[in-house]
């Protein structure tokens, strides 16, 4: 695949849409239905994946293992929608983007609908790893969808949306957990987010258009094979892997060890006010929602600086002894966050000329391989060195997101100079 150029720095850039240009625009039929849709989608996919994590303490104390261990229940949902998300954007190339959403959703739901029964903390980690694989369908399809159904002048608002629908979901399953676990314990709090992802799903089958602009592709091994190693082998696309991996690193640790820190001298808070601390999903919600605009005023690589600085100042401010400051640094660590992932994730869908399920689909890997470490370090850190070693892993991955950004710049500015000469 031909690597596309770094020289304009703005996402949103594109060439001018003819006027018989029948994809979808904001203002025009279809795409609020489309973005309800997929916003839903978002919603159920989050709120899923993540349904335990807001409730570790609760599971750490029911089978009697530290954090590093109860972690494993958020690590084996990462980690399997990590690994499955490749296939499954190769099974969206050939029978369509709606119909594996639609497949994932289903199957992750009935098995959200079976995880408030496992009896052991082992058959816990398998229900929820068979979650994470089911969930797979959905983010590389969903990116996809839109890169092949939207107008390239929208795509990042459009993704920016999708990104939301998470953000609300990742919140509302946090909150709820946490206030139905303090009364009725966390089997009952994962029953609850089961539930309301399958009244998600139905609303998302019976809202999302049919898609106009699909084309069927191959699944022959060694066509995927090859459109793997042509996303690989494009410099920017790696550079933006690894910004989403690094990113979600953060994210990870942070929301995998909150809950333990905030239970513990001096906060000391009960689990159901633990879980209203998620409510800073919000702000996740309006960073990713206006992504678009971010990008439009400092341009791509600007946009990931502010959002790799804002992120690092709040893990910083989070070191404080003060809740509201430790709130504050939450605040800061989720709005810089998802503003970061929906500059890098739209930016994927917008430098893949083909084969773009997988492209979305690498990212997702790297994506989820990087929640996947930082839930799994973050809590290894929690534990050798309290919330400062946590904080620690953080800053570092931040560091690597602000040097491989200044690597983009630099590659760019070399590719300038050619294009002059």
């Amino acid at each position: 695949m031909p690597a596309s150029t770094e020289a304009s720095t703005r996402v949103g850039a594109a060439s001018p849409v003819p006027a018989t240009d029948s994809r979808l625009t904001p203002g025009g039929p279809g795409y609020r239905r489309m973005s309800f849709a997929l916003f839903l989608a978002g919603v159920a996919t989050f709120a899923l994946l993540y349904s335990t994590q807001a409730l570790l303490p609760l599971i750490s104390g029911e089978f009697g293992v530290a954090a590093s261990e109860a972690s494993w229940t958020v690590a084996a949902a990462t980690g399997g929608l990590a690994l499955f998300v490749l296939p499954m954007s190769a099974l969206s190339e050939r029978y369509g983007r709606r119909t594996v959403m639609t497949g994932s959703l289903a199957v992750a739901v009935t098995v959200g609908l079976l995880v408030p029964f496992a009896p052991s903390l082992p058959a816990l980690v398998v229900l929820r790893a068979v979650q994470g694989a089911a969930l797979a369908g959905l983010p590389a399809s969903a990116t996809a969808y839109l890169a092949e159904e939207v107008r390239p002048k929208a795509l990042v608002t459009a993704i920016g949306l999708f990104v939301a629908g998470n953000s609300v979901g990742g919140m509302s399953g946090r909150v709820i957990t946490g206030w139905v676990a303090q009364e009725w314990g966390w089997r009952v709090a994962v029953g609850v987010i089961g539930a309301i992802a399958v009244a998600c799903a139905v609303a998302f089958r019976l809202l999302l258009p049919a898609p106009q602009h699909f084309k069927a592709g191959s699944l022959k091994p060694a066509v995927l094979l090859g459109t793997v190693r042509a996303h690989l082998s494009n410099p920017l696309l790696r550079r933006l892997y690894a910004i989403g991996a690094l990113f979600m690193t953060v994210f990870g640790g942070v929301y995998t060890v909150i809950g333990y820190r905030l239970t513990e001298a001096p906060f000391s808070l009960p689990q159901g006010v633990i879980g209203s601390i998620f409510l800073v999903y919000l702000v996740g919600t309006v960073s990713a929602s206006t992504a678009g605009r971010l990008v439009g005023r400092l341009g791509r690589r600007g946009a990931l600086y502010a959002a790799g600085g804002t992120t690092a100042s709040g893990l910083l401010l989070s070191l404080s002894s003060s809740l509201w400051l430790v709130l504050l640094g939450l605040v800061l660590i989720t709005g810089g966050f998802f503003a970061g992932h929906a500059v890098a994730s739209s930016a994927v869908s917008k430098t893949a000329t083909h084969g773009r399920a997988q492209a979305s689909a690498l990212y997702q890997s790297a994506y989820y391989i990087g929640s996947s470490a930082g839930s799994t370090v973050g809590a290894l850190a929690f534990h050798a060195n309290g919330w400062t070693g946590t904080v620690g892993v953080g800053l570092l991955a931040v560091l690597g997101v602000v040097s491989i950004t200044v690597l983009g710049s630099r590659a760019a500015r070399a590719q300038q100079r050619l294009a002059t000469a």
